[in-house]
C-alpha cells in the first residue's frame, strides 16, 4: 500500500471498516500520544513491539488503566552480547 504512518484517517476507518487489531512499534520514547488516543477506542486487540523497556512499562500502565489487559508478554534477545531487548505484547479489552 506504500503508507508508512496512518492516523484516524487511514483508508479503513475512511470505508467506514472497524479495526480488529491495531499494531505499534514506536521508537524508544514509546507511543504516550497513541496510547492515550487508543484509550479512547474500541479497538479490542493491541500488538506493541517495544525496544524500550521503561518506555513500555509507562506506556502498559496507561492501556491497563484505560481497560485493556496484558494477555502476552514475550521478551526477544534480537542482538547477541548486547543488553538490549525487544518486547512484543498482547492486550485485550
Amino acid at each position: 500500500m506504500g503508507q508508512r504512518h496512518c492516523d484516524r484517517e487511514a483508508a479503513g476507518r475512511r470505508a467506514g471498516l472497524p479495526f480488529d487489531a491495531v499494531l505499534l512499534d514506536p521508537p524508544r520514547a514509546g507511543a504516550a500520544a497513541q496510547c492515550a488516543e487508543l484509550a479512547q477506542s474500541k479497538v479490542p486487540r493491541l500488538v506493541y513491539a517495544s525496544c524500550d523497556p521503561g518506555s513500555f512499562a509507562r506506556d502498559a500502565r496507561a492501556l491497563q488503566e484505560a481497560g485493556y489487559r496484558l494477555e502476552k508478554l514475550k521478551p526477544i534477545d534480537q542482538f547477541l552480547w548486547a543488553g538490549h531487548v525487544e518486547l512484543i505484547a498482547l492486550f485485550v479489552k
